[in-house]
């Protein structure tokens, strides 16, 4: 049996285990003027009157710029604020099989025609809905698409994911191909490079844009409903610079909720955008997302009334919360691993960042502090990835194991770790320098990292140190590579490997490994030419083989999702792409 069957068959004993999901809700405590109307959370009578919601994703997001976000907690306010030419909505289907209740469909396009090449470029046209405006009463056009591509592509906006259109829409790696490859990617020069405008995609008019593809492209529909991709306003953004996001008045958005306060380190409160063409549909009357990084204080939230949903509680809490229904498990497609620092001593050394890997007990770590379903991770990419055929084995399994998780095999993987320790120089971890594990601020993941650093300790000989960063503060430093080891996860953007593997490109805005290897960036490049899907998933595996062999970072475990959600509350649908949608969340 394949492992994507496995992690089904886990994720429905956990769906038997805390019964069928039930959606809920409260009085969504603290926010602002309006109608709201007692929620008790201990399931008594419905409420009634305006729905305001009060949720907790995270502490205060590193940004709100859908260009610039990295996070899934941005990505899922930047699904409330804004809208692509696509977008996910509730299939109907019910959260109660844990696998997610979303689809996608049109969305601020109304229609669009699709004509391939005779030279293999595909061209797409997309004619803009008559009814969109954006939050201040202007229309939504076909340049502001234009505008929020280019700028998305342009070396110059600094954006993480400007990689995922290389390849993807015509000339957009020639505008991001840099002067200077082979140094610092933060020394590098653009001005030999192509011209932003030179992207294949163009305004026709004001309801019509045009998409050039470089070659046929299987996930292009869903890369139009992520928020990289999702139209901008220049006048605002040029107006504001750096600042456009921080106030109400330009942060000028086209979703179905509007800014209307950020208090930093506290809230960010949105309420319904009285412009947006389903307006009258909406759910809830405001959404507040409480920033928020302790667990205690989110679980203590969500007893009080405070927070009508959490993602995270404290993990002395799960079992008891997954007996009594309250606790809820669904699919989520993504790899929980460590970020190897590989420019700089001691992981430098393929053999030490083998070693380190090898030597994590990851059947303890998910059996006694995850607890939540998630699987030991074999490899970089999670099963559940669609390979060549769709229909047959998925990319994981076609790939194949990078190591052993079978719990028997654990004292031999341990064995050649210290082997491999040996061999760089450390036998029995003498010698080796000083190291810090840094992690984000979360109680299960410092239980993590204390079990990796007995580990360490107990089979390596290595005694490493323990560094906590609030969430902003984490992810700027994992970014510039101020660290040994990190905690990372990758959650797909879109089903299909690359997702996960092309962020290990050179300059990468996500390559926190710091990676910089022709030899890599060669086969990202190829497989973005390849036209035969067969072809291109053999250059991916290549790909794939070459992070395994260099051990450019260390799997842990494939993620689950968990949630808790008062129980007034119905109408929440979710992806397993980690985006909780609320915007037609409603009373029972």
């Amino acid at each position: 049996m394949k492992k994507a069957t496995k992690l089904l068959a886990l994720l429905a004993a956990l769906v038997v285990l805390v019964g069928a999901f039930a959606a809920c809700t409260n009085d969504g405590g603290g926010t602002s003027s309006g109608t709201t109307s007692g929620g008790d959370t201990s399931g008594g009578d419905t409420p009634s009157g305006e729905l305001h919601m009060s949720v907790n994703l995270a502490s205060e997001p590193e940004t709100i710029d859908p260009a610039l976000n990295s996070a899934v907690d941005g990505a899922v306010m930047a699904h409330h604020f804004f809208e692509g030419l696509f977008k996910w909505v509730d299939d109907g289907s019910g959260l109660a099989d844990g696998t997610g209740n979303a689809k996608l469909e049109l969305g601020q396009a109304a229609s669009y025609d699709k004509s391939i090449e005779s030279d293999g470029s595909v061209i797409y046209t997309f004619i803009l809905r008559d009814d969109i405006l954006w939050s201040d009463g202007e229309p939504v056009t076909a340049y502001d698409f234009e505008y929020a591509l280019k700028r998305l592509a342009n070396p110059a906006t600094a954006a993480y994911y400007a990689s995922i259109i290389e390849g993807v829409i015509k000339n957009a790696s020639a505008i991001r191909s840099p002067d200077n490859p082979d140094d610092d990617p933060e020394e590098w020069t653009f001005e030999n490079a192509a011209d932003p405008d030179s992207l294949g995609v163009t305004a026709l008019d004001e309801k019509t844009l045009e998409i050039i593809l470089e070659n046929e492209c299987a996930y292009f529909t869903e890369l139009l409903a992520f928020p990289p991709l999702f139209p901008m306003r220049q006048d605002t953004i040029e107006a504001n610079g750096d600042l456009w996001t921080y106030d109400p008045a330009t942060f000028i958005t086209n979703g179905p909720y509007k800014m209307e306060a950020w208090e930093h380190n506290s809230y960010i409160h949105t309420v319904k955008n009285e412009h947006y063409y389903d307006y009258e549909n909406l759910g809830p009357e405001s959404i507040r997302y409480v920033l928020m990084d302790d667990q205690n204080a989110m679980l203590a939230g969500f007893r009080s009334g405070e927070l009508d949903f959490i993602e995270d509680v404290p993990i002395d809490e799960i079992p008891a919360l997954l007996d009594a229904n309250e606790l809820h498990v669904l699919e989520y497609i993504g790899t929980y691993y460590l970020s190897f620092n590989v420019q700089a001593a001691p992981f430098d050394d393929a053999r030490v960042r083998e070693a380190f890997t090898l030597a994590i007990d990851r059947n303890h770590i998910v059996e006694n502090i995850t607890r939540t379903g998630q699987v030991p991770a074999d490899g970089f990419v999670p099963y559940g990835i669609a390979d060549a055929d769709p229909a047959g084995d998925d990319f994981r399994t076609v790939g194949g194991q990078w190591y052993s998780v079978d719990p028997a095999d654990y004292e031999a993987n341990c064995e050649r770790a210290r082997e491999l320790l040996a061999e760089a120089g450390y036998p029995d971890g003498e010698g080796f320098p000083a190291v810090e594990y840094m992690y984000n601020t979360s109680d299960a993941h410092r239980a993590v990292g204390e079990a990796m650093q007995a580990d360490w300790l107990r089979e390596l000989g290595v005694n490493v140190s323990l560094n906590n960063q609030d969430w902003n503060t984490f992810l700027q430093t994992r970014k510039n590579g101020d660290f040994q080891i990190a905690r990372d996860g990758w959650i797909s953007d879109f089903n299909d490997p690359i997702s996960f593997l092309d962020m290990y490109v050179s300059g990468s805005g996500n390559n926190n490994a710091q990676l910089r290897s022709q030899e890599f960036d060669g086969y990202i490049n190829a497989s973005r030419a390849a036209t035969d899907p067969a072809e291109r998933m053999e250059i991916l595996h290549d790909a794939e083989k070459f992070m395994q062999d260099g051990y450019i970072v260390g799997p842990i475990y494939y993620y689950t999702n968990k949630y808790m959600l008062n129980d007034n509350i119905d109408g929440l649908y979710y992806t397993p792409l980690g985006y909780f949608l609320f915007d037609y969340c409603h009373y029972k």
